[in-house]
């Protein structure tokens, strides 16, 4: 079985920070919170990670039932900050999609931190979303190592079992994507596009650095007969 998974944010497209507006619209209608702390990181995060540090940072407890209260009020707003801002898809992302589906034995899914209806919004609206069959996402784990083996998990079970010849691809934009790839035993791919730079990727010693994914031939030999 071979797979490959897309990172969302500044992986395959930039949104033009909807997430983060849409987050601090929730906190501040569904918490109270006027401004959300700058201290909580969201770049390579979960949703549910991002969550727990903003309840932290603002006295907020990190219940199941305020988590659920957050997830909800985010999936009401975010489609429509997605379509408020100037966001794109990122360059290359539909050529290698393309090519990687053309090898006809590689199945591409997602591995995200964002929650799963944020990830359909975001990659529905750029035309993105029927081009990935399976994923991780951020709804239950702030680790994105646990995403990473839920995203394997549901590979599994949808492509078949662990094998001695799995081949694994993760392709994201930050140190956590390279991080989380290692975890599961797949080749991490690093691509900078997003907020960390070419050189603050190659720190993680990534598998493969590129620029950005028009640099795909790499990418496809790996997972080409």
């Amino acid at each position: 079985m071979k797979a490959c998974f897309f990172d969302v944010d500044g992986t395959l497209v930039l949104t033009d920070h909807a997430g983060r507006y849409a987050f601090a619209e929730t906190f501040a209608e569904d918490f109270g919170v006027a401004e959300i702390s700058g201290e909580v990181p969201f770049s390579g995060c979960s949703d549910r990670g991002i969550a727990a540090g903003l309840f932290a940072a603002h006295g907020i407890e990190d219940t199941r039932d305020n988590w659920e209260r957050f997830r909800q009020g985010y999936v009401r707003r975010i489609e429509r900050h997605v379509r408020s801002r100037q966001g794109r898809v990122l360059p290359g992302v539909a050529e290698l999609v393309d090519r990687l589906e053309q090898l006809g034995d590689v199945h591409l899914g997602l591995l995200t931190g964002n929650v799963a209806a944020a990830a359909e919004a975001k990659l529905r609206h750029y035309g993105l979303w029927d081009r990935f069959g399976f994923g991780g996402f951020g709804d239950e784990h702030p680790d994105r190592n646990d995403v990473a083996a839920a995203a394997a998990d549901a590979a599994r079970r949808r492509h078949g079992r662990l094998a001695r010849d799995e081949r694994l691809v993760v392709i994201g934009d930050t140190p956590n994507d390279i991080r989380c790839a290692r975890s599961i035993g797949a080749i991490a791919i690093a691509v900078a596009t997003g907020e960390p730079t070419y050189e603050e990727l190659a720190l993680h010693e990534p598998d493969v650095l590129v620029e950005t994914l028009e640099d795909a031939d790499r990418i496809v030999a790996l997972l080409a007969d």
